[in-house]
């Protein structure tokens, strides 16, 4: 085989943005995909019935805009996005739910009494919401360029990770509203991990909203593909790579893929030492995910749920903390913490007319091989009344599934790795320089390494950087701008 520049194992989000990085920059680039379609974790396809778009992965993105990858990409001048009004709610027993419009100043007022202190937590953080994006996006190990905003943001996620979390609030709403943004980091409740994750997904849901793609999650992937080929670059699909002998000769090769599976591939190119640290990586639990096909909306009790493109199911604070923590426990919660989203309300595209498209996933225990259907089923009917009447098909993927659709998401972990502190801080391990393994020309550029999961590209695009600087002395970033015409 011919010798390349580089080499990308996986075509996910994080594989493209580093392959379109390294073709910008003037390097021939290959990528291969295992599977028979791009995206990784940003697929999407009919899999209940004929016509009902379902997102596979992931389907409302709050780095969609926030994210500086995408943003020197331009993806919202590429791609049309809806952005719903309500970035988040969290409906209760009793008819009331907790809004989180993406007008900040709106959720406060609707939140009364804990109006000023959802105010006082999230407000500073949303004023400098594109400073919480660099050090969220980028690896803890660094001299942060904003301290000010470091320091504001850690004290807020040591209060709402610890036992303190319930000090600032007087009613469930408030509470429940924010648990639910929090529990999005699959780790017991609270902890710093998830307090962390969730503060940073809501400051984004006030800042820029949490935004769908009109035409499914797929079509981000895809407008990323488009501009690779234009700069040169190849991607072949169908083609798993279980040795990185099976690879042209490159100067750099950047696995889009777990930590564990670039320890695989690419074997002894990989110091012994640092095989061993990648050894002990350790894995969150899982999800179980399953869509369907409606008749109709979901009716919910309040019908105000209707309006926010993300919905968090679970019940109250102790509710949702107590389903996580059984979870943690390795065993499946009774009445689960579930996420839930209705692209086809804000796009109708992904549905026939009159029918609705609705996307559903649970937190279980890694390697789970239950069939959540059911528990999903009556969870939504809790707070959504005839729900089930409405149900034309359905489509369900355990963890083992998950696993099973992608490698990556071992156990059923789409975050390919744990989501606690520990595991966001040397991740995969404790270095300034992640990206870069002591391996020769070799790189991790998925979300097994930092900032995380997330459909952001960082990952890809910090690699990326990081190769063009040490194997190619290139230290300017490529301009990755739409090009005008």
């Amino acid at each position: 085989m011919s010798a390349v520049d580089a080499v990308i194992v996986g075509a996910g989000p994080n594989g493209l943005a580093a392959a379109l990085t390294l073709a910008r920059a003037g390097l021939s680039v290959e990528v291969y995909e295992s599977k028979d379609t791009i995206g990784g974790g940003a697929r999407s396809a009919e899999v209940t019935l004929p016509g009902f778009l379902s997102d596979i992965c992931s389907a409302v993105h709050p780095m969609a805009f926030a994210s500086p990858f995408f943003q020197a990409f331009g993806l919202r001048d590429r791609l049309e996005f809806v952005t719903p009004e309500i970035s988040f709610a969290h409906p209760l027993d009793d008819g009331r739910a907790g809004l989180a419009f993406h007008d900040l100043d709106r959720t406060v007022r609707r939140l009364g009494v804990d109006g000023p202190a959802w105010h006082q937590l999230l407000a500073p953080l949303v004023e400098t919401a594109r400073q919480v994006s660099e050090f969220t996006t980028d690896t803890l190990i660094r001299i942060p360029d904003h301290p000010v905003t470091v320091v504001r943001f850690g004290l807020r996620a040591i209060e709402q990770g610890s036992a303190a979390w319930n000090l600032r609030w007087r009613t469930e709403e408030a509470r429940a509203l924010l648990t639910g943004v929090m529990a999005h980091g699959v780790q017991p409740l609270p902890s710093l991990g998830a307090a962390a994750a969730g503060l940073a997904l809501a400051v984004q849901g006030h800042a820029q909203g949490w935004p769908i793609p009109v035409g499914g999650t797929q079509r981000i992937v895809d407008v990323m593909a488009d501009d690779l080929l234009a700069h040169g670059g190849r991607i072949e699909t169908g083609r798993e790579i279980r040795d990185v002998r099976e690879l042209p000769d490159a100067r750099a090769v950047l696995f889009d893929t777990s930590a564990r599976a670039m320890r695989r591939i690419a074997g002894t190119r990989l110091p012994a030492g640092y095989r061993r640290r990648l050894d002990r990586v350790t894995y969150g639990n899982a999800v179980a995910k399953v869509d369907f096909a409606l008749s109709g909306p979901v009716p919910w009790a309040n019908p105000e749920v209707s309006r926010a493109g993300t919905v968090h199911l679970g019940g109250t604070r102790a509710e949702i903390a107590y389903a996580e923590n059984e979870v943690n426990q390795g065993r499946h919660a009774a009445r689960p913490y579930v996420l839930v989203s209705q692209p086809s309300s804000f796009d109708a595209t992904r549905a026939p007319a009159g029918a609705q498209s609705l996307w559903t996933y649970t937190h279980v225990p890694r390697g789970s091989a239950a069939d959540q259907t059911e528990t999903i089923t009556r969870q939504i009917e809790r707070f959504a009344p005839g729900f089930r009447d409405l149900i034309l098909g359905s489509s369900s993927r355990t963890a083992v599934d998950v696993e099973a659709y992608d490698a990556n998401y071992i156990g059923g972990d789409i975050a390919s790795g744990s989501g606690s502190f520990m595991g966001l801080l040397a991740r995969p391990t404790l270095s300034p320089r992640p990206w870069r393994t002591p391996g020769r020309g070799i790189y991790l550029a998925s979300s097994a390494v930092a900032p995380g999961p997330g459909v952001h590209g960082m990952a890809g695009w910090h690699a990326a950087r990081t190769a063009l600087a040490t194997e190619f002395g290139i230290r300017d970033s490529p301009d990755l701008a739409p090009e005008r015409t």
